[in-house]
């Protein structure tokens, strides 16, 4: 029988990871690159594993499995293990007149004691990758992965556990009850990946004492999509970033597409196309495709398709199957935008195309809504192209292709306004667990009556131009002529 995890267990698991960090366990290079590898065995030994339990949470067939969580994940601690010592690495700082002699850097030190709270989207992927970044920037962490993906949860309970270090790394399963408890704690930072409902409870939780946050949403991300394209390729790839990732499960999943008018039955036909190439006659069949991750999230994707005004834009799919949890692929046209599909991010296999008279007013649509997570363009226009990326705000663009930045480690991944505040990835992630201490190191030599009472004119002015490293009016001073 398991234990009930209770409030004198935060507080205890508290108690016992402040006293481990305190002790320097975590700051020593040895240390982290130790708990980085024992995360790559992980990875390299126990993928049949993870494999297995991501297609009980989810029927995630195996090349997602494999490639977008285990690949990705190898791929960030590899770049860790070979990066650190560089991203540990004081920074060198200039200094000026008004501190000579001496000489300034910029030092990265661990936070101490972090909080993840991952999705059940990527269960793996999100659960790992900010430990990856604690890790590497030497913070004792604790992990509660979702109760949502139960496998998923309990599989790595089960090896982060059997491989890292037990007195700085933690991983507590549960749900609400384990949550608060632990939100309830004074933690150095808090790293949450989810809803932008919850993201508002976490972020109440950590201003209790003030906690910085770092904060993963979501949000409806839109692609804008020009007739002047390669309609085919632009066809598949929307189709691989908007089903082919989790089935319409992911944070960065297209939300919905805008057109212009005269274009939209040429893209309409273009996807169906594709998707039955994708997917076969009947995609409800496919093994290829990822199922609704629990009977309330179906109900939720059946109630937008099922509302008024909706259920009749149906131009693709639309098949739903409660009893294994399956949605058919969806393509919707011109759906009301006070709709339910149009109000709340999707998070599913539904995609509304919305159609507007000049593609201009797509950007218009968009900066009218909340900053997404993400935002894409097809168009081999070299002036749109620009224009977008100029003009719509965004947590990350991508021209001509969907959700591929995130696989990017020398771009940031994160959010904007109500999609999320920080961002990971790379280097990204380490310095999100890392706080950037200022160091001045200053000789004795060169010490100047002028900074002492009693004070005068002349040091006034010669002060004030040593501030403004004006050297010009600092000799003028000197030689009394100013």
């Amino acid at each position: 029988m398991t234990k009930v995890f209770e409030a004198a267990d935060a507080t205890n698991l508290m108690t016992e990871l402040r006293r481990s960090f305190d002790s320097g366990v975590t700051r020593g290079t040895e240390w982290r690159v130790s708990q980085l590898k024992k995360l790559l065995i992980i990875c390299d030994n126990h993928e049949p594993e993870i494999v297995a339990a991501l297609h009980h949470d989810l029927a995630k067939p195996e090349l997602e499995s494999s490639v977008y969580e285990v690949a990705l994940l190898r791929n960030s601690i590899n770049l860790a293990l070979k990066q650190l010592k560089v991203w540990m690495a004081p920074d060198k700082a200039k200094t000026s007149l008004t501190t000579f002699p001496a000489s300034a850097e910029i030092v990265s030190e661990p936070l101490g004691i972090v909080l993840v709270i991952s999705a059940w989207n990527y269960p793996f992927l999100l659960s790992i990758d900010p430990v990856i970044g604690a890790i590497s920037a030497g913070n004792a962490v604790v992990l509660k992965p979702s109760e949502l993906a139960p496998a998923s949860s309990s599989l790595l309970a089960k090896l982060m556990e059997q491989y890292l270090d037990p007195s700085a790394v933690r991983v507590v399963e549960g749900a609400v009850t384990e949550t608060t408890l632990l939100l309830e704690q004074k933690w150095d930072k808090i790293f949450y990946t989810g809803s932008s409902k919850i993201g508002r409870i976490i972020m109440t939780a950590a201003a209790k004492h003030l906690t910085p946050v770092v904060l993963e949403l979501g949000g409806k991300s839109p692609v804008v999509v020009d007739s002047n394209t390669n309609l085919k390729v632009t066809a598949k790839r929307i189709i691989a970033g908007k089903w082919g990732c989790n089935n319409g499960q992911a944070c960065i999943s297209p939300d919905y597409i805008l057109t212009t008018k005269d274009y939209a039955p040429k893209l309409i036909d273009a996807m169906k196309h594709e998707l039955e190439t994708f997917y076969g006659k009947n995609a409800m069949e496919s093994k290829d495709m990822s199922r609704i991750v629990n009977s309330n999230h179906f109900d939720r994707l059946s109630k937008m398709l099922e509302e008024k005004e909706v259920s009749d834009k149906i131009v693709c799919g639309g098949q739903k199957d409660r009893e294994n949890l399956k949605i058919a692929p969806t393509i919707l046209l011109d759906v009301p935008l006070d709709s339910l599909m149009m109000s709340e991010e999707i998070f599913g296999p539904l995609l509304p195309i919305l159609t507007v008279k000049d593609l201009e007013d797509s950007f218009d649509v968009i900066r009218s809504r909340p900053k997404p997570l993400a935002a894409y363009l097809f168009t081999q226009n070299e002036k749109l192209k620009e224009r977008f990326a100029m003009t719509i705000s965004a947590g990350g663009i991508v021209v001509n292709d969907i959700a591929v930045h995130l696989a990017l480690p020398t771009l940031p991944f994160g959010g904007v306004g109500e999609s999320g505040m920080g961002s990971y990835h790379g280097k990204f992630s380490f310095d999100a667990f890392s706080h950037k201490k200022a160091v001045l190191y200053k000789s004795f030599m060169g010490d100047s009556a002028i900074r002492y009472a009693p004070y005068s004119r002349g040091k006034l002015r010669l002060l004030k131009a040593l501030v403004n490293t004006n050297i010009l009016e600092v000799f003028k001073v000197l030689l009394g002529l100013s």
